[in-house]
């Protein structure tokens, strides 16, 4: 997953702390108080910048991982949270999914991860500075949060990591063939069709020229005539 730094686990040489707590920040507190100033669009624009997203428009993942993170930021804003809050709280997030998506993580695994971290937070953790900007008050409220976001749609993220999706054609290149420019029409019969001479006799007769074309309708005028010439001779006679 692409950050601005990544998170390790980094195990307590005192066998008798909690194993595997995250330890760095996954926003830097620079990037943490540039958000902090912004709108709920600002604030989804520098994460796309910051998470180098760069297929976002085509990508779905990307799409519901900038969102996942937008969403979590606004809510602990609205909550007043410090840039130190924040930056752990952030952390947090990205440490749930890289969990998630690295390690296959399973709902279970990822509650109990939470619990661990969560119980870094109150007056005997001195020694295990990591999440325990917090009180214990905070430390309810991520719970709940975590509780209707991430937990709730749970399925969803694992099928977003790990089932793979057919590839959407949005664009397709064609070509295509203009119509001829000779005298003949488009297109010429097929040899293996029908004879050519049916062709060209029975489906596109060869064009008459004006000439013909005149000469015919003299011909028919004048039988006409000549016919109307018979009919009032014998009207005299009679």
């Amino acid at each position: 997953m692409a950050s601005a730094s990544t998170s390790r686990i980094q195990k307590n040489s005192d066998k008798t702390d909690s194993p595997k707590i995250l330890t760095s920040d996954f926003l830097s507190d620079l990037q943490i108080s540039d958000l902090i100033n912004e709108n709920i669009h600002g604030v989804q624009k520098k994460l796309e910048e910051f998470l180098n997203f760069q297929e976002l428009p085509t990508s779905l993942k990307e799409a519901i991982l900038l969102d996942y993170y937008t969403s979590g930021f606004w809510w602990a804003k609205g909550k007043n949270f410090t840039v130190p809050q924040l930056s752990k709280f952030m952390a947090l997030l990205e440490k749930l999914l890289h969990n998630l998506e690295t390690l296959h993580a399973s709902l279970e695994d990822s509650i109990k991860f939470l619990g661990e971290a969560m119980a870094e937070i109150g007056p005997n953790t001195i020694d295990k500075p990591y999440m325990n900007v917090f009180n214990v008050q905070q430390a309810n409220e991520i719970i709940d949060y975590l509780k209707m976001s991430l937990f709730q749609h749970y399925k969803l993220y694992e099928f977003l990591f790990f089932s793979p999706r057919d590839e959407i054609v949005i664009g397709t290149e064609k070509v295509i063939e203009l119509v001829k420019s000779a005298d003949s029409p488009f297109p010429d019969p097929l040899e293996e069709g029908i004879p050519c001479d049916i062709y060209s006799a029975f489906i596109v007769p060869p064009p008459t020229s004006t000439l013909d074309l005149e000469a015919e309708i003299n011909e028919k005028l004048q039988m006409q005539e000549e016919t109307f010439n018979v009919r009032i001779e014998k009207l005299k006679q009679a």
